[in-house]
């Protein structure tokens, strides 16, 4: 059985090499941060000294301080997790809703494809920011909730990908013998339709996880994800806001962690693409 070919947006486009390396030395330290924080800080990330307010970069503080005195350094090292794990969560959600819904408009017969089509077509019509802050909007904050609402936000233009590619998979000559071999329904649906419907969308998982986190930190910003003291991206952001005219750091760490994660994540994603699609075509 070969893999369906699938063109991805930009798939022509070469990553060099020097950006893979790049990306994975600069993806490297906030991966360690997120697994085991106390690796590169053993200060506490909520520990507050008024004394130390808004020191900065420099000296006993390399990012220098916030405005309550907390190390900022390790504030951006704790919030490495609670960051990535809010794209995450919501990618891994997203990618599954999607992979049924599509399959199921896919193979469902004609009526259930009209039924989801005429679903992701409104959902798709909605900004996806929108889409997560009307979710938020119902269900309330938290980091459940905004894990959900970003997850919904996504999960259509994942179904509409794999509906497509299931029905390209279904119409296949490899598919319509194993039916003619009488297999059941649900062992073709496994062993033949999903692998190569849902391929395609695991690589595109990788860049869309990317957009997961900017969206995640942008509902933290708001208040509706991680709340303080806890550390979070976003959250940070938000919290020093006000204090951006005599503290410039309070915005530049935490966003170029965000910008930095984002970047090295879709680069690798590109560079996954590629690969796919050479070893597809």
């Amino acid at each position: 059985m070969s893999a369906i070919p699938i063109s991805f947006p930009g798939a022509g486009l070469r990553t060099p090499r020097w950006a893979t390396v790049f990306a994975w030395l600069a993806l490297l330290p906030i991966l360690v941060a997120a697994v085991a924080p106390e690796l590169l800080t053993s200060a506490s990330p909520i520990l507050i000294n008024p004394l130390h307010a808004l020191l900065p970069p420099g000296g006993d503080h390399w990012f220098g301080t916030d405005q309550l005195g907390r190390d900022l350094f390790t504030r951006v090292v704790h919030g490495a997790r609670p960051s990535l794990l809010l794209g995450l969560g919501a990618t891994v959600l997203a990618v599954v809703a999607g992979s049924l819904l599509g399959v199921l408009a896919a193979l469902g017969g004609r009526v259930t494809d009209q039924v989801v089509g005429r679903a992701l077509d409104v959902l798709l019509s909605l900004p996806q920011l929108l889409l997560a802050l009307l979710v938020i909007t119902v269900l309330g904050g938290g980091v459940a909730n905004v894990v959900i609402a970003i997850a919904l936000a996504f999960t259509p233009g994942y179904a509409r990908m794999v509906r497509t590619e299931a029905m390209v998979v279904r119409r296949s000559g490899y598919v319509e013998a194993a039916r003619g071999l009488g297999l059941p329904p649900t062992v073709l649906v496994a062993r033949h339709v999903l692998p190569n419907a849902v391929g395609p969308l695991l690589v595109l998982a990788t860049v869309g996880f990317g957009t997961a986190l900017i969206a995640g930190s942008g509902l933290s910003f708001l208040g509706f994800g991680v709340q303080p003291p806890a550390p979070e991206w976003g959250a940070m952001l938000s919290e020093g806001r006000d204090f951006l005219g005599d503290a410039w750091w309070l915005g530049l760490f935490p966003g170029a962690a965000i910008t930095i994660t984002v970047v090295a994540v879709n680069v690798l994603g590109r560079a996954a693409q590629r690969r796919y699609t050479r070893r597809t075509v």
